[in-house]
């Protein structure tokens, strides 16, 4: 196998493997958030290096704070928005084309 295949099997490998995790996290956020947060546990540990430790530190979950931005979804006023309201609603109309 040549230099030029690996490497493009390994950028593809590596594209993939992105693409898996970001859907991952967003089909299971809360499962994701506990495996994150383990291994911020893990990695940010007194002993540690400090590369470990500042990989811990980053890979620690944000907590949700409350705002409308979070997407935390605990107070039920980030979901969809109610439908439209019977006054904007506008029906088709179909009329018969010039002769």
């Amino acid at each position: 196998m040549s230099d030029g295949l690996l490497l493009q099997y390994v950028i593809i490998g590596v594209i993939v493997l992105i693409s898996a995790l970001i859907t991952f996290r967003k089909l299971a956020p809360q499962l994701t958030n506990r495996w994150l947060a383990a291994a911020a546990l893990h990695f940010d540990q007194p002993g540690h290096p400090a590369w470990q430790r500042a990989l811990g530190r980053r890979l620690q979950p944000r907590q949700a704070t409350g705002n409308c931005s979070d997407g935390c979804s605990t107070c039920g006023a980030c979901g969809p928005k109610p439908p439209a309201a019977a006054h904007d609603v506008h029906p088709l109309e179909f009329r018969p084309r010039a002769k």
